[in-house]
Formats: C-alpha cells, structure tokens, sequence
C-alpha cells in the first residue's frame, strides 16, 4: 500500500483511481478541475480530494495523472499550483494521457531537475479497459524509476512494458493509433461492401473473424457499425488529436503515414456530420451518408 495522487478523473482516469483504491489498496487521494466530480469520486472510493494539483501531490509516492492534452498536462504538473511542485524527492510522477513524445521528455527533464523520477505511460483500451482494470501500459523512462511504480499500474492494467527512455511510451502509443486507423477503414470498408452486396453482414463477420481478417475491433465493433451504434467510448476528437500528434511526429522523423492522414482526412469529415462524440468505429458512416 502507497500513498499515490490521480490528477484527471475523467472516463479514463475516474476507474483508474478507482482500481488503486480499491484493488490495490492505495491511499488515494484526487485532483480534478471540477470539484464536484472529485467529491463524487471520494464518495464512491474513499479516499481524499485536493483543490490543486500541488496539494493532492504532497506526500505521494507515485503521482498519476490522465488529462487531455500537452497544455493540460503542463497545466497540473507545472508552475507553482502543479504537481511537480508538491512532490518530496523519489517521488514518481505517472503520465497517463497520451501526448507528445516532445512534452513528455521536457516533463521528465522538469522532473529530473527536482530530483523527482519521471513515466510517460498512455495506456490502450478505452473506456471498457479502464473499467474493468485491463488497460495495456506502453512506457518510457528509465528502468530503476519504472520499478517503482509497475506494481501500481498493475492495480488497473493486465499488461504494462518499459519500452525506452522518457517518449518512448508516447511514442510506442503513437504505431498504436496507426494501426487501430487502418483497421477501422479497412473493417467499415468491409462492412459498407457487405450491405451493399446484399450480404447477410453479421454472417459474414462471424465466418470471416476466424480467419485472417479477424481483429479485436471486428470482435467489438463490426455488429454495432452495422447497427449505426457509435456510442461505445473512444471519440472522434480523441482520435483526431492522437493523430494530429503522431502526423506532426511523422514530419519530424520523416514517416511515411499515407493511410494515416487519408483517416484522419475521413474522421474530419465524420465531424462535419456532427459524429464529434461518436466513437471511432462511426467512420463507417461516412461510407452510408
């Protein structure tokens, strides 16, 4: 048992806390920039809220946070109210959302500085994974600060992996959304051709799925695409922000990322049909419009 910080209760981050409450057995306490939701999850999990990033962070092992993007996760690790500020020496701050590998290495370098240890650590598995304590943890960082808190992670992760220095994880999640892309264009790709075909979709799902074709988002998403139900977690402006992140890490590194920017072209689309909150697999309506 640990005396850790959550910064971020949102649906990501709101389970989490809850599993190293609960599962782990953590003393918990959390920061979130509405009170009230802070105080909803005290009620549910125990623990304590703080009303600054800087004073949830006092006297934690490990701080943990999952917010939405480079600016707000500058904005409660940094400055006088942040985190960083709060932390005793040894401490280890956990970055959960996924960023730029570029705000996790200054992060890191901010956390060095005061002696403190540093993770970038964004995590795959939506809403369901983060629930139901499943999540998988890509990281980056140096091994004796990810020995630290890998025990921790475990309290809502069912695999978790040092996959380099500070970035790496961020990085590691950036060929995540890569991958994830391309499948859901080729799966409603796949599905549009079906209907159009006169075929029998979920048939052709259920045989096709225990071939080469099958995937993790055939198994969950193809019956509801079909359906029209995009109310499944993961946004449409989620996904877009991930992959403006990792196109604008494409121009750095010189990646060609075709299929990438074509999808991302397509979910802006999908947003001018007002799918903004629809979840990733709602490419397909495009195809149906």
């Amino acid at each position: 048992m640990a005396k850790v910080a959550f910064l971020g209760l949102g649906v990501m981050g709101g389970p989490m806390a809850g599993h190293l409450a609960k599962k782990g057995g953590h003393d918990v306490t959390v920061y979130n920039r509405t009170t009230p939701k802070a105080e909803a999850w005290v009620k549910t999990y125990g623990g304590a809220f703080a009303p600054t990033p800087r004073q949830a962070a006092e006297g934690a092992e490990i701080v943990f946070a999952c917010v939405g993007n480079d600016d707000d996760l500058r904005s409660v690790v940094l400055g006088d109210d942040g985190a960083l500020a709060g932390m005793t020496p040894g401490a280890v701050f956990v970055d959960h959302t996924t960023a730029s590998a570029e705000v996790a290495r200054e992060l890191a370098a901010a956390a060095e500085a005061k002696g403190l240890g540093f993770i970038d650590a964004p995590v795959s598995g939506g809403q369901a994974g983060a629930e139901n304590g499943v999540l998988t943890v890509m990281c980056g960082g140096d091994a004796a600060t990810y020995a630290k808190v890998e025990g921790a992670i475990g309290s809502f992760a069912r695999a978790c992996r040092l996959m380099g220095p500070a970035g790496a994880g961020q990085l590691t999640k950036m060929v995540n959304q890569i991958c994830i892309a391309g499948l859901v264009q080729g799966l409603s790709e796949g599905v549009h051709f079906a209907k159009r075909a006169g075929l029998d979709v979920e048939a052709v799902l259920d045989v096709i799925s225990k071939g080469a074709a099958g995937s993790w988002q055939m198994e969950n998403r193809g019956k509801t695409m079909n359906a029209g139900k995009f109310d499944f977690g993961f946004a449409v402006d989620w996904m877009r922000k991930d992959l403006g992140i990792l196109l604008d890490e494409a121009r750095r590194n010189g990646a060609k990322l075709p299929v990438s920017a074509l999808v991302d072209q397509f979910y802006a689309e999908v947003q001018a049909m007002g799918g903004n909150r629809w979840d990733t697999s709602s490419l397909v309506a495009r195809l149906e419009r």
